[in-house]
């Protein structure tokens, strides 16, 4: 059997089968709902059911998975515009997370759909009301039958930004009798890293560029400033603060347990502010630092925050009696960076693959990671290298370092400025991938 026929009944297949698994696509973001009701929105847009956009000469459109994908298509998204005068941007999602996190970056500066499930019918439907002009991917996701529908329509796709771990790798030759040609069909691949790339042609991916990561280039909002100096004053003039940043499920309990031993032993009592990535756990979570026996106050208690600081009267300094502040609000992690001494980069006690370290380090916040960096590995040992990271192997480890650094202010200054050292030694990456994808050079990003 030739290998024309060979992939055409793979794909056959591999959309019968998601066509088969929609209805429990369905249940399971009701069932999502339960928690994060803003599942249950939008939901005709997964089958690819909505209002056709109106139409315009040329329209960018970008998938951007969640919000650590949303973010890092900043600094493209501006890029763009300049690059293609009157280019209409459209983002597209899989999580309400990354939606709003779209809205509150961009505003009505764009369009925003769910990408939706990828089935004939729907990508179809997709495409005939959208009409992109060219379409890129941001970092893993391939998505074969949206490959095949764009090649039908003669629609560039480019996966940009693209990263691929050693354990995501076997998964791809695994599957190679589906992912090699999706992989071949696209227009062409700008990856992060020459391991990345490497790991990519390997797999069938044509011509592969690297432009390096495009989260260096994302710019920092001087709109923190102001509420970012607004939270560090109720947490206690004076008290050293840490930040565990995007907690993961399991993550919470080993964390409060050494850190429950580590504020019997300590005079100063230093606050440990803890922000779980997933906001349907919040209420999980805080029920976990209770069980800790650790007395905690929530986020969600105090007014909102402005680009001109508190929404309201500012709330009542935290005491010094605290142990636990829980972050149970939405898009205020670069607050909290700004806001703390130190931060540790979750995702990374257990096997989830980590987070991206390089938000904290654009704020001047000294980084601390786990060993489970897989998703982040050439990040996070650039990062080692420069000074700006380190690296620690358990829960308990984790606490003694951050109750070290917090006593030694020479030390995380020193962190603080190696980090931004850091940031500019690796930036460009947006001019890079602009390159790649044939716009004219000297394009100012």
């Amino acid at each position: 059997m030739t290998s024309a026929p060979r992939h055409r009944y793979s794909l056959w297949a591999y959309q019968l089968l998601l066509t088969v698994l929609v209805p429990l696509f369905l249940v399971r973001l009701w069932w999502r709902g339960r928690r994060q009701p803003a599942y249950r929105r939008h939901w005709p847009e997964r089958l690819g059911w909505a209002p056709a956009l109106p139409q315009v000469a040329d329209r960018v459109w970008i998938h951007a998975v969640s919000v650590g994908e949303t973010r890092a298509c900043l600094p493209l998204v501006a890029a763009l515009r300049l690059a293609r005068p009157g280019c209409q941007i459209l983002l597209t999602h899989m999580t309400p997370t990354g939606r709003e996190t779209g809205r509150s970056l961009f505003g009505g500066q764009v369009e925003q759909r769910y990408l939706p499930y990828d089935t004939p019918g729907a990508m179809a439907r997709f495409l005939a009301d959208t009409r992109p002009t060219l379409g890129l991917l941001m970092e893993t996701e391939l998505w074969p039958g949206l490959v095949q529908a764009c090649r039908r329509r003669a629609i560039p796709l480019w996966l940009v930004n693209a990263r691929l771990s050693a354990r995501s790798a076997g998964g791809y030759r695994r599957l190679a009798w589906l992912t090699q040609d999706a992989l071949a069909g696209l227009a062409g691949v700008v990856a992060q890293s020459e391991a990345d790339a490497r790991r990519l042609r390997a797999l069938g991916a044509p011509q592969v560029t690297v432009s390096g990561n495009l989260k260096f280039d994302a710019p920092v909002p001087e709109a923190e400033l102001r509420p970012a100096a607004a939270l560090r004053a109720i947490l206690g003039a004076g008290r050293p603060v840490w930040l565990a940043a995007s907690t993961r499920e399991g993550e919470e309990a080993l964390l409060l347990t050494a850190w429950q031993h580590a504020v019997a032993a300590s005079a100063e009592r230093p606050l440990l502010v803890l922000v779980p990535r997933h906001p349907q756990r919040f209420e999980e979570v805080g029920a976990c630092i209770g069980a800790a026996g650790l007395r905690w106050c929530a986020r969600s208690a105090w007014p909102a925050l402005t680009p001109a600081g508190w929404a309201g009267d500012p709330p009542t300094p935290v005491p010094a009696s605290l142990d636990v502040v829980l972050g149970d609000s939405m898009g205020e992690l670069g607050l909290w960076y700004r806001a703390v001494d130190l931060a540790w980069v979750g995702g990374s006690l257990l096997p989830f693959g980590g987070q991206n370290l390089l938000e904290a380090c654009a704020r001047s916040c000294p980084v601390l990671v786990g060993t489970h960096i897989f998703n982040f590995a050439q990040v996070t040992a650039e990062g080692i290298a420069a000074g700006a990271v380190e690296q620690v192997s358990d829960a308990a480890s984790l606490v003694q370092r951050v109750l070290a650094l917090l006593e030694d202010q020479d030390a995380l200054q020193q962190r603080r400025q190696a980090g931004l050292a850091f940031l500019a030694r690796h930036q460009g990456a947006t001019q890079r991938t602009l390159l790649a994808l044939g716009l004219p050079p000297g394009v100012r990003t």
